[in-house]
């Protein structure tokens, strides 16, 4: 027997842990881009990330994603970046962790991202359809099915205001019959639009096998703990969000987790405590200066770079876009929030490891 045949089993079963963890629910935070001052990719500070949301309790990671800038791919971070992040996972933790690598594009590049993706690691592709835009839903089918075929697929519903699509309940009915779809990111922003992603789930009668996550930024608390009912053949049909994939996620993680963790215990227990519910306006306000709502998001990429600039973990808060930054009064916004809800960060708990993470 050969020492790859000896391994095999092992790798096996890391894979599947790994899976389990995925469709369990976890905390997965979108994982942002180091830079320097001159806009190029800093190592130390990335794999510092890495090891941050680690330690901080994360269950997996998301990378290449809206949050990691999609302009990695044409500054030609994209191989680099995904494999940073899984060497610097795999070296710090042994414990099962779902690595899930964005995908975007149409459908060569997407299946090109999947194959790459694979190759380094990650166990799924949380894929963007902001490519198809124009296109039928005929035709958006046909591509998640071809790049489901390279990597299972976490579906993504991702606001209009930073690319997405309107997709309705026909769209996730079909696309939640595709068989290797195991997750589904729910992010429009928008009640109405997220009910319609549960409604097709539980048409297609795949709520057992897909696991919702949420990304709704303005509902995170809610979402976690809410039950669903959907009428289905006039029986009631009931699902739950059973984690979260969020860029609001990749700052203060530790309290996020935190968070979670209430937000999981309470909901199996079946009874939510006022003070938890009373945490979700909290949350969103903290989001909202960290997201620029005021600006319509033009700088919710900043605005985490900015809360991670001040704990030390980035030096400043650039994008590989020089356009893209802090909006005038965003500062002053996310020093608010910081003062009324200081209780949700985790500045000491950065602290007292920031030095560990860099070295």
């Amino acid at each position: 027997m050969t020492a790859a045949d000896a391994t095999a089993p092992d790798r096996t079963t890391a894979l599947s842990e790994s899976y389990a963890v995925l469709k369990a629910g976890t905390v997965i935070p979108a994982h942002p881009l180091a830079l320097d001052a001159s806009r190029r990719l800093d190592r130390r500070r990335q794999r510092a990330l890495t090891r941050y949301y680690i330690d901080a309790g994360s269950g997996g990671l998301a990378v290449g994603v809206h949050t990691t800038q999609f302009a990695i791919r044409e500054a030609g971070l994209y191989d680099e970046v995904l494999g940073l992040a899984a060497e610097a996972a795999r070296r710090w933790s042994d414990r099962p962790l779902a690595m899930v690598a964005g995908l975007a594009g149409p459908t060569r590049q997407a299946i090109g991202e999947a194959a790459t993706a694979r190759g380094l690691g990650y166990h799924a592709g949380l894929l963007s359809l902001a490519a198809m835009k124009g296109r039928s839903a005929d035709e958006i089918i046909e591509h998640c099915t071809a790049v489901a075929a390279e990597i299972p697929l976490v579906g993504f519903y991702l606001q209009p205001a930073v690319g997405g699509l309107h997709l309705d309940v026909d769209f996730w009915t079909r696309f939640a019959a595709i068989p290797r779809v195991i997750a589904i990111k729910v992010a429009p922003f928008n009640r109405y639009r997220t009910l319609d992603v549960v409604r097709g789930l539980v048409e297609a009668g795949a709520e057992d096998r897909i696991t919702l996550y949420t990304g709704n930024d303005d509902h995170i608390v809610l979402d976690l703990v809410t039950p669903f009912t959907i009428m289905r053949e006039a029986r009631p049909v009931t699902v739950r969000f059973r984690g979260g994939l969020l860029g609001h996620w990749s700052v203060w993680t530790k309290g996020a987790v935190d968070i979670f963790n209430r937000c999981r215990e309470a909901a199996d227990g079946g009874s939510v405590p006022a003070d938890l519910l009373a945490i979700d306006s909290r949350v969103t306000d903290c989001n909202s200066a960290f997201f620029d709502v005021a600006n319509d998001f033009h700088g919710c990429i900043a605005g985490c770079h900015e809360v991670l600039r001040r704990q030390g973990l980035l030096e400043g808060t650039w994008c590989l876009d020089p356009q893209e930054g802090l909006s005038p009064g965003q500062s002053a916004e996310i020093d608010r929030v910081l003062r009324q809800h200081s209780d949700l960060a985790d500045d000491g708990f950065v602290a007292s490891n920031l030095e560990r993470w860099m070295s």
